[in-house]
């Protein structure tokens, strides 16, 4: 069934031409204007519901970034429609809070794969199926991270659908599911929570197309609860930096 009219996708408002093959994805609408400014000679294309678009070039490429808002449900909307668009190689920045002891506020994680903690992706794929960034992308991303010298941990991270029910998980019906998980993902070396990795990856799977992610750190509450230094950091600069690097990076790769 087609919703776009005009040639424009329904949700995101862009169509064929409008965005460039790589395409960096952050949450919130108003880091759009952010990130744009890393680019040459950026334009606002589309700004409709929480999907706003800027289309501009780095060296000499034409690339995009559009928000996604909150959760995997929007996330993989604005890929789907962005891939029809012809987008073809996807960077996740946004923020993350660190699970890791290991990971402070501050810190840049890269996201190898993402625990599917959430709903949208059960109705893409059967759960065995595991939710992987590209290698192309997550290579790109930690020589970026490398050559800006910030300290960083590459790894999994686990994706929810409720924000709340990861801060305040003992209120909840199911605080006996919650915080047992929560605790077998720690056994396991989980870098971090998030909301949107997960969807990407098994959905650019599906759609065969490259998806990596990369965030801020902005505390780490089992650093709270040890009584460890725990950092606040809200400045996504960090992140976005080593974004734009890795998108030139994944740019001198393709060409050669």
């Amino acid at each position: 069934m087609k919703y776009a009219q005009d040639g424009l996708q329904y949700h995101i408002a862009v169509k064929s031409g409008d965005v460039g093959e790589y395409v960096i994805l952050p949450g919130d609408p108003k880091r759009c204007k952010k990130i744009a400014a890393y680019f040459d000679n950026a334009e606002l294309i589309a700004d409709n519901r929480e999907y706003v678009t800027y289309t501009g070039y780095l060296d000499g490429v034409k690339v995009s970034v559009t928000s996604t808002g909150i959760g995997g449900p929007s996330a993989s909307i604005a890929l789907e429609e962005l891939v029809k668009a012809g987008a073809k190689t996807f960077i996740r920045i946004g923020t993350c809070g660190g699970m890791d002891v290991n990971v402070k506020g501050g810190d840049v994680v890269i996201a190898t794969g993402a625990i599917r903690m959430e709903g949208t992706t059960k109705e893409y794929a059967p759960i065995e199926f595991p939710a992987v960034a590209n290698l192309d992308v997550v290579n790109a991303l930690v020589k970026s991270a490398k050559n800006l010298d910030y300290t960083y941990h590459a790894g999994v991270v686990e994706c929810k659908d409720s924000f709340y029910g990861q801060h305040e998980p003992e209120k909840m019906p199911v605080n006996y599911e919650l915080m047992n998980k929560w605790n077998a993902w720690l056994k396991l070396g989980c870098l971090a929570s998030e909301m949107e990795s997960a969807a990407l990856f098994v959905v650019g799977s599906y759609l065969r197309v490259k998806v990596g992610s990369v965030f801020l750190v902005v505390a780490n509450q089992e650093r709270e609860k040890q009584g460890l230094e725990n950092p606040v950091v809200h400045d996504t600069e960090k992140a976005i930096k080593v974004a734009v690097e890795a998108i030139r990076e994944l740019i001198k790769n393709d060409k050669s």
